[in-house]
């Protein structure tokens, strides 16, 4: 399977990626070094900068090449790196992206403040290089993930949901992030209406595809893989689309049965989910979903003028669901 570096081959976009990190460490530096210590440790633990990616991809359909789209790379990665932070609380996590989470680390108040600060810098930063409009859209964008995770803690536990339910939550917490980078990017250097219109529908069904194969990675995925114990969303509680399929499956009686006691579940209750959740060709069906999407994201982008740029977003979508054949295969 492509890697991104290798899909993605136009150099300057990782030239200007490189830059991104640096000012991600620029951004990520408080006046107090023990909050620069905090708000750095997830930043250096790597990261695949899909975001940041997305922004300066989108930026190829504008005219203007200045440093704008760097800046709106910086600002989408620090709202997602602060959303991290606070996820992490939420969810108790141990461990983010192979590493200890800031939480973990240190304790659940000074990761919410690194958090904060994070996302205080995204608005600084928008403020400062972009526009007037992406501030305003980097906010209802960070209300817009506030509600996401509020509907999947309201769902926490809850087996009997609706797939309907599912997509407003990955929506509000990971394509409306994943929609305004590529917006923000298209912005940021110029684009017309229609080329901003277009990536927008485009980024926004991706978005749904990378959180649907980042669901069917926790289930077929190993820890080294994706960075947390394979397992981890029904452990939390959190039952993703494959799950829910396999609820109401041939052996939906026992998934249910398994699911209907208090958390944390077991090892081998977590261990058994995954294996009828497989079994049962659920990650497939839940794959199903995102391919639909593709077709979608695909349609719009035949408002968009031909070339390199246009080709790597047209394979893009693909590549978030073929990792997920890679790891199981």
């Amino acid at each position: 399977m492509e890697d991104l570096q290798s899909l993605v081959r136009i150099p300057r976009i990782w030239e200007q990626l490189g830059r991104v990190e640096e000012r991600l460490l620029e951004t990520a530096t408080a006046d107090d070094p023990y909050l620069t210590k905090i708000a750095q440790h997830l930043l250096l633990a790597g990261g695949k900068r899909f975001r940041p990616l997305l922004a300066l991809l989108a930026a190829e359909f504008g005219p203007a090449k200045d440093h704008r789209p760097v800046e709106a790379g910086v600002a989408v990665e620090l709202i997602h790196l602060g959303s991290l932070y606070h996820d992490d609380v939420i969810d108790k996590a141990d461990t983010r992206r192979g590493a200890d989470s800031a939480n973990a680390n240190w304790d659940n108040t000074v990761a919410i403040l690194a958090g904060d600060f994070l996302m205080a810098r995204a608005s600084e930063v928008a403020a400062t290089h972009l526009s007037q409009e992406s501030v305003r859209l980097l906010a209802t964008t960070y209300a817009e993930l506030v509600e996401g995770q509020t509907r999947e803690l309201q769902l926490e536990g809850d087996f009997s949901h609706s797939i309907d339910e599912y997509n407003q939550v990955i929506g509000g917490k990971t394509a409306s992030l994943i929609r305004t980078s590529a917006r923000l990017g298209a912005m940021a250097s110029d684009a017309d209406n229609t080329a901003v219109d277009a990536l927008s529908t485009w980024a926004w069904e991706v978005g749904m595809v990378f959180q649907i194969a980042d669901d069917a990675l926790d289930l077929v995925a190993d820890e080294q893989t994706i960075g947390k114990p394979a397992g981890s969303d029904i452990r939390e509680g959190t039952f993703t689309a494959p799950v829910l399929l396999a609820a109401d499956g041939s052996d939906g009686a026992r998934v249910r049965e398994l699911l209907d006691h208090a958390m944390p579940y077991a090892d081998e209750t977590v261990n058994e989910v995954i294996a009828l959740v497989r079994a049962g060709g659920f990650v497939d069906q839940a794959l199903k979903f995102a391919t639909e999407r593709l077709i979608v994201a695909g349609d719009a982008l035949t408002q968009l003028p031909q070339g390199e740029p246009k080709l790597i977003l047209e394979k893009l979508g693909r590549f978030l669901v073929d990792r997920v054949e890679a790891a199981r295969s």
